[in-house]
């Protein structure tokens, strides 16, 4: 008789205790966290200076580089400029777009004539004559009836205004010339003021440059002056013909790093008033890219390339 196998008995055992908690505990501590660190960011900002203070305002209410292009320079501009951008240099072209506005740019870092040519327009606006501005900067001339009273070196009432303006232009310039040149006219000039008319020349070009250097920011920016006098007496329209004060900014060949300098381009020539802008822009832009790629020879082309001369026997 075969042998029962024996029975085997699995006994569970339950223990029974209070529920699972959940997560809710992250959610409380990372609200606590956050809490404290606004806390003591609080403090830490109310134990600042003034200056600090004033600084992190301003990064953080200031608008970004792109806002303040089209607010300023309209989209036509804009565009031009962030192309210009993405072409010359795409990877700080993105990290711009939402950093602050500097309130004191390298204009000649612009890239863009459009754009130097609006800040201008929008910061000096009638008081400067004459601009002119090509790939490595800018000039343009004050009428000393602005900044000077008449045939002297005394400084106007609005001399103070107007260079704030010229120093909003300058203070942030890098690796750049300044020329500064007080031209005096013999023609609004008195009979006993015509034999001091150069020492009012340097006076005043003393005074502007004067001004400038200590806007500046930085110590790559070279400064230098010169005067000249001009005899317009007995000339017809001698008390039109006023002196002025021409400032000019240009480009250093290099940078202080050695690398070269970006010039000041116009991407796009005039606009289409018929299209809208952004339509305008696509356009202009196909257009440029197919000029472009006409001009590029092909790989394997021998297009503009001289013809190998032919072996003599």
């Amino acid at each position: 008789m075969a042998k029962e196998k024996p029975m085997i008995v699995i006994k569970k055992v339950i223990v029974v205790g209070a529920g699972h908690h959940g997560g809710s505990w992250k959610v409380a501590l990372a609200d606590f966290m956050t809490a404290m660190m606004a806390f003591f960011l609080v403090m830490w900002l109310l134990g600042q200076s003034e200056d600090t203070k004033k600084a992190i305002s301003d990064y953080f209410s200031t608008p970004s580089v792109i806002e303040y292009n089209f607010k300023n320079y309209g989209a036509t501009i804009t565009l031009e400029k962030l192309f210009l951008d993405l072409v010359n240099e795409p990877l700080q072209a993105f990290e711009s777009f939402m950093e602050p506005m500097d309130k004191t740019p390298n204009l000649l870092d612009m890239g863009s004539a459009s754009v130097v040519a609006g800040f201008l327009a929008d910061s000096l606006a009638e008081d400067a004559q004459n601009v002119k501005i090509d790939q490595t900067g800018f000039e343009f001339d004050i009428p000393e009836t602005i900044l000077f009273s008449k045939g002297t070196a005394q400084p106007s009432a609005r001399f103070i205004e107007v260079m704030d303006k010229i120093k909003g232009v300058t203070t942030g310039l890098e690796d750049a010339k300044i020329e500064l040149k007080s031209v005096v006219t013999t023609g609004t000039l008195l009979d006993a003021q015509e034999k001091n008319a150069l020492d009012v020349a340097q006076a005043r070009l003393d005074l502007v440059s004067n001004k400038v250097k200590a806007g500046l920011e930085s110590t790559t920016v070279d400064i230098n002056g010169a005067t000249s006098v001009v005899n317009t007496k007995g000339d017809s329209a001698s008390e039109k013909k006023i002196g002025f004060v021409r400032i000019s900014i240009k480009q250093k060949e290099l940078k202080a790093n050695g690398q070269p300098q970006r010039k000041l381009e116009t991407a796009f020539g005039p606009a289409n008033q018929d299209a809208n802008v952004y339509d305008d822009f696509v356009t202009q832009l196909a257009t440029q890219k197919k000029k472009s790629a006409e001009a590029a020879p092909e790989k394997g082309d021998n297009k503009g390339k001289a013809k190998p001369e032919s072996i003599k026997k």
